[in-house]
């Protein structure tokens, strides 16, 4: 987790700053649609990871441990979708800057998809021992 979360906060740190480089102006309506989704993703993503310390630090030591755990590990399991939808919206942006829109949508589909397989793939591996 401290791994995903040091990812996001890198990912979403470097989408605050894209709207002050040269270039960005150069974007059309639909790459700056795109890139005001990806920042609300990553700005959730980060909620999402931060919400389980924020709890534990306000119920700490108050016998709840198990619900904790339970709310952590939902909350997690979403920021990993919400992650895997930032990751493939990153990259179908940058295709589509550098390749053009039918490469965009291809690839950001591909490592949506990618991601979720593989994900699903080692979790199933793992829990048949």
């Amino acid at each position: 987790m401290r791994i995903l979360q040091t990812g996001v906060q890198i990912l979403t740190g470097f989408l605050l700053v894209l709207p002050f480089q040269g270039r960005f102006g150069d974007l059309d309506a639909y790459q700056r649609g795109l890139y005001l989704v990806l920042v609300t993703l990553g700005i959730a993503a980060m909620g999402l990871l931060m919400t389980p310390v924020s709890v534990h630090r306000a119920v700490f030591q108050r016998q709840v441990k198990p619900s904790l755990v339970s709310m952590g590990d939902r909350l997690a399991r979403v920021s990993l979708g919400v992650v895997a939808l930032l990751m493939g919206g990153a990259t179908s942006l940058a295709f589509d800057v550098v390749l053009g829109r039918m490469a965009g949508a291809v690839v950001g589909v591909v490592v949506v998809v990618g991601l979720a397989l593989s994900w699903r793939v080692v979790t199933r591996r793992v829990e048949r021992g």
